[in-house]
Formats: structure tokens, C-alpha cells, sequence
């Protein structure tokens, strides 16, 4: 005999009429719930064909000669505006109208069709042609995420011909604060190239300058700001020389070089016509003509200008094996990713290689191959990530520093294989030719190399019997070296680099001592201090800058090589370790070659 289940009872005398009310469910709470989720998507797309046949449409919105029928449930359900307007009959006299005009001037009827569709599909297409009036609509109809995908789909566009005309779009709009930003940040970027452009030269003064006003603009120097500032006057200059003198009180004039300043500043027929402007190149002469007075001197026109969002790539070049034989190994750090990775490898082995990057271009210079000292040099180009041979230098040089200024390559010193040098020659990349200059006053090898203010510094190194704390700097335009405050320790085999206008020196050998201190020299006080030490023991270190921050990469401590790299902060004077290199074991040259592909 069957059982019936207690859920559900019935007689086969019931099945003959079946009803509702003859079914006996049980009271238990057994049960279940069934859902259709295509339903919504389903009903909407219904929705979209019924208003396009012009069916069940309560509402039509005008915009000039446009007409646009449409379902207020469907408005109100999508766009906040029209919630607002259909379920608020107090505050909108149009809650109840059948017909509902919207001002031309507000809102283009090509865009508001787009938003009606997207209101029933929840698709839009956003292009070139209809982005600004689709964001002019979508910030009038309170729809924050069609405005801020319009605002995605410009930010992603930006260029130096259109970045400063989509910040006034931006401005002016006062709705899009993430792309206004977007926008000061890529002019600090890529402030050279931008006013470079027509539409710089038609902006207002106001707006001229707050870009140069800018504390985080990336620039070689501050002749550029010099140069955008001149050229934006005297695109229109009797109508804009009175602006001059607040424009050029935004340049940091002392930051420029005395040659400058005097052959290219004082020459200029406005400057020398204008009192306050003639005041503030004075400050910058002072400024260099007594460094002295450099503390009571010191203002904004003082910093250099930092652009902390500007990342480049980092190459680790060359360097040794743990047990101490050259390389040709070339890897990359790409700082928003954190990790190393192989790169394209030179043409030879060199170790004690100089680096520097000049026109975004990566220049390996002499070195040791293991057996003689080269006078070869070798240059990287990112963007076909091929390495080339160039003009060979006037001399063999290992363990050489290596500097980039005013689109020449400089190198100092070196070791030839018999002696410590203390020649220098510069590379002509348009002529693809070596000239010796003026030789430095010591012989230097294993010194350090870096630039500041137009001028080349070497620090430190050693001439075979002694190890140097000196300090000396060469000037371009004079063809001379001088002197100038030496270290706080005597140094070889650092690591050097200049940050925010202050000369960094890390590391290295005293003759008796491995080093880990750090130290700094700010021209404004003329003065070294230390800094807080590394965290290891680094001699042959790689020290640059880059993001606003240094990096100190590989070294020796004075049992093993490293791959170790750490990274310095200035602003909470704080070392800590990143990713270590995968394929080097210290000693290696490094240069930076700036993320700006995008700017092209």
C-alpha cells in the first residue's frame, strides 16, 4: 500500500475538478523562491521597441525642433533628474505636463537622444564627436557615471594639443574634478611640450600663470618656464608686457646659470625696460655671486621644482658576476609594476661602465671587459630596444662617471689601466663625435658625476695613492673647474645623484671602511650634512633619482656583491628596501629613461 506524502493530499475524486481551494498544503515553512534575472534586461529592451513604435509614451521632451517620446517610469527610474522632476509635483511644474522642454543651450538633442537610450538599454557609445556634449547632459541629468566614464574617455586622450583646451572645457563645465585634475597633472608632466603649442600662447593671463606657478612642473631646467612665459608675452606684447613682471616673479631665476642669466635674461629689451622685472634678475645674480647670502635669500624662486608623479624606467647595465667577471646583462625596473626584468643586453661585456641617459637615449661608456679597459661606447633606444655603437672616446676608461648636460655627454676621469685620468671629453650626438675640454684639477678614478644648475660636479674617487673628499665643479660656458666645498668623508666608489637641487653622495670606500652613510649638499647653505645612513654597506653603488626619490642599487659590502636595492625619502629622511635586481650581483651603471611616450 502507498503512502501519500503529507505536502500534498488528494483523492483521485478530487482530480476530477481540481481547485485551488481542494489542494491541502502542509503549514511548514518548506519553500522556495525562483528568480528570472534575465527579467529586468528583458523587460527594459521591451520597453525601448514599445517607445520607438511611439506606444504607451506619456511624456515628450523638446529640445529645439527635437522631439523625443519616452515613459516617465522609465525616466524617472534611470536619471535622477527626472525622478526629481516626476515625483516631486511640488517642486516642478512640469511633473504633470505631457510635454516637457529642455533649453538647446543646455542640452544638445543628439545627446539627450543618446541618454534616453541609454536610460532603457544602459549602454552608451562615447567618441570623440559627441564626448562634451554627452557630459554637458550626463552633469545636467545628475548621471554621475556616464560623466564619469565621459571624463575616463578624455583623461585617456590627453595630448599636448589638446590638454589645456580640455582644462578650460573642464573649468568651465565645474562639474569634473577629476579630470581638471587630471589635466594639472599632465601639464606638470609634460609642461615642455605643452606650451609648445598654439594654445598656450591664447590663454589668459590668469590661467599662464597658474601653470607657472606650478611647484610640481617636469623640466630640465628653468629656462623653459623662462622661455613660455617671454614667448606668451610677446605673442600679444603691448597688450600683455604688463603682466610681465608677475609672470616673471613665478620664475625661478636663481635657479637659472650666471651665463644664462646674463647672455640670454638681462639682454631681453622687456626686462631691461621694466624695473621690477630688472629687480628680480638681480635677486638671481646675488643669489649666485654671494652664496654667503644664499640663507637670507631663500623663497620658492630658491626650490627647484619636483614633479612627483613622473616615473621613468630604471636600467641596471653591465656590473659584475658574484665572482667578479663582467657582464653585458641589461635589466629594467618599472616602478608601478615593482619588479626587475630582463632587458636587450650590450654588444660586450663591461664592468665599472658609466651610464647617463640623454635624449631619452641610454649611453654605455668604456668599462672593463675582463681583460682591457674599453674605450667603446654603446647606446640603448627604448622605443626599438636596440643597442648601437657609437663614436669610440679619445681614451680607454673604466670605473669613469658619465653625465648628460645641455645635449652633450660628458665623461670625467677614469682608470685606463695604468694610471687614474683626470681628462675629460664630450660626445656630440649630431656629429657622433668625441671633444677632450678642460681637464679636471685632480686626477679622479671611481669619483662620482652629477649635474647641478648647470654645472658638472665631481665628487670623491681616488688618483691610485689617495681617496678624495673633494669636490669640484665644471662650468660649460667658462671651460673651467673649480674647487667647491668638498665632503664630509672621503669617498670612492660612490654612488651620486642630485634631487630637488641637493647633491646626494652614498656609500662607498674611505680606505679603510665600507660605507653605509649618507650625505647631502644644499648650495643654498653651501654646506654637506649627513643624512640617515643606508641600510646596508654599499661601495660600487648605483645611486638616481627618480620619482622624487633615490635609489641606491646593488654594491659591495665588502664580502659579497648585492642586488640588493633600497629607496630614500627626503621628506621622512627614511631608507627601505624594494625589489632586488634578478640578474646582477652589484657594480652596475644605471640610468633613467622617463615614462613619457605618452606626450607623443
Amino acid at each position: 500500500m502507498s503512502t501519500t506524502p503529507s505536502l500534498f493530499r488528494v483523492t483521485l475524486d478530487e482530480m476530477d475538478e481540481p481547485s485551488l481551494n481542494e489542494i491541502h498544503l502542509s503549514d511548514g515553512e518548506d519553500c522556495i523562491l525562483f528568480t528570472q534575472p534575465d527579467l529586468p534586461h528583458l523587460a527594459f529592451s521591451l520597453m525601448e521597441s514599445i517607445r520607438r513604435e511611439g506606444k504607451l509614451c506619456d511624456v515628450d521632451l523638446f529640445v529645439g525642433d527635437s522631439v523625443f517620446p519616452a515613459h516617465r517610469v522609465v525616466l524617472a527610474s534611470a536619471i535622477p533628474y527626472f525622478h526629481a522632476m516626476f515625483t516631486s509635483s511640488d517642486a516642478f511644474q512640469e511633473s504633470k505636463c505631457k510635454e516637457i522642454r529642455i533649453r538647446g543651450d543646455v542640452v544638445d538633442p543628439s545627446a539627450l537622444e543618446t541618454l534616453i537610450n541609454f536610460a532603457y538599454t544602459g549602454k552608451i557609445s562615447i567618441s570623440g564627436s559627441n564626448v562634451q556634449n554627452l557630459i554637458i547632459g550626463a552633469s545636467f541629468f545628475q548621471l554621475t557615471k556616464v560623466k564619469d566614464a565621459c571624463e575616463e574617455f578624455l583623461m585617456t586622450r590627453l595630448s599636448p594639443s589638446n590638454v589645456l583646451g580640455v582644462r578650460q572645457f573642464a573649468d568651465n563645465l565645474g562639474t569634473c574634478i577629476s579630470l581638471v585634475k587630471a589635466c594639472q597633472k599632465y601639464i606638470q608632466k609634460f609642461f615642455e611640450t605643452v606650451v609648445k603649442n598654439p594654445e598656450f600662447l591664447a590663454l589668459s593671463f590668469s590661467q599662464v600663470d597658474e601653470i607657472v606657478n606650478y611647484d610640481e612642473l617636469h623640466i630640465q631646467d628653468e629656462s623653459a618656464v623662462f622661455y613660455s612665459i617671454m614667448n606668451w608675452t610677446k605673442h600679444e606684447k603691448e597688450d600683455r608686457k604688463r603682466f610681465l613682471p608677475s609672470l616673471l616673479s613665478k620664475c625661478r631665476l636663481p635657479l637659472l646659470t650666471p651665463h644664462f642669466l646674463s647672455d640670454i635674461v638681462c639682454s631681453d629689451e622687456l626686462i631691461r625696460n621694466c624695473h621690477k622685472c630688472r629687480d628680480l634678475v638681480d635677486e638671481a645674480k646675488d643669489f649666485h655671486l654671494m652664496p654667503e647670502r644664499r640663507m637670507l635669500l631663500r623663497s620658492f624662486r630658491t626650490r627647484p621644482r619636483r614633479c612627483k608623479d613622473m616615473a621613468g624606467l630604471i636600467y641596471a647595465v653591465g656590473g659584475q658576476t658574484r665572482s667578479g667577471n663582467p657582464l653585458s646583462t641589461v635589466e629594467v625596473f618599472d616602478p608601478s609594476i615593482g619588479h626587475w626584468r630582463n632587458a636587450e643586453a650590450m654588444s660586450m661585456l663591461r664592468s665599472r661602465v658609466g651610464v647617463s641617459v640623454m635624449n631619452n637615449s641610454l649611453y654605455a661608456v668604456g668599462g672593463y671587459n675582463g681583460s682591457d679597459r674599453l674605450n667603446t661606447v654603446e647606446v640603448f633606444d627604448a622605443a626599438s630596444k636596440r643597442w648601437s655603437k657609437v663614436a669610440d672616446m679619445n681614451f680607454k676608461r673604466s670605473a669613469v662617471g658619465a653625465i648628460a648636460l645641455d645635449s652633450y655627454l660628458y665623461v670625467c676621469g677614469g682608470f685606463d689601466g695604468i694610471s687614474s685620468l683626470n681628462t675629460v671629453e664630450r660626445y656630440d650626438s649630431v656629429s657622433n663625435s668625441w671633444t677632450l675640454v678642460s681637464s679636471m684639477t685632480k686626477n679622479r678614478s671611481a669619483a662620482g658625476v652629477t649635474k647641478l644648475f648647470g654645472q658638472i660636479y665631481a665628487l670623491g674617487g681616488h688618483n691610485g695613492l689617495s681617496i678624495f673628499n673633494s669636490v669640484e665643479a665644471f662650468d660649460p660656458k667658462s671651460g673651467l673647474w673649480m674647487e667647491v666645498v668638498p665632503m664630509l668623508r672621503k669617498r670612492c666608489r660612490l654612488g651620486v645623484a642630485t634631487l630637488n637641487g641637493k647633491i646626494y653622495a652614498c656609500g662607498g670606500y674611505d680606505g679603510s671602511s665600507f660605507l653605509s652613510s649618507v650625505e647631502c649638499f644644499d648650495p643654498v647653505t653651501n654646506k654637506w650634512s649627513y643624512i640617515a645612513p643606508m641600510n646596508a654597506i654599499r661601495s660600487r653603488v648605483a645611486l638616481v633619482a627618480n620619482m622624487n626619490k633615490l635609489w641606491a642599487i646593488g654594491g659591495y659590502d665588502g664580502m659579497r656583491n648585492l642586488s640588493t636595492v633600497e629607496v630614500y625619502d627626503s621628506e621622512t629622511d627614511n631608507w627601505e628596501f624594494v625589489a632586488s635586481m634578478e640578474s646582477h650581483e652589484g657594480g652596475v651603471g644605471v640610468g633613467v629613461i622617463p615614462l613619457s611616450s605618452r606626450h607623443n
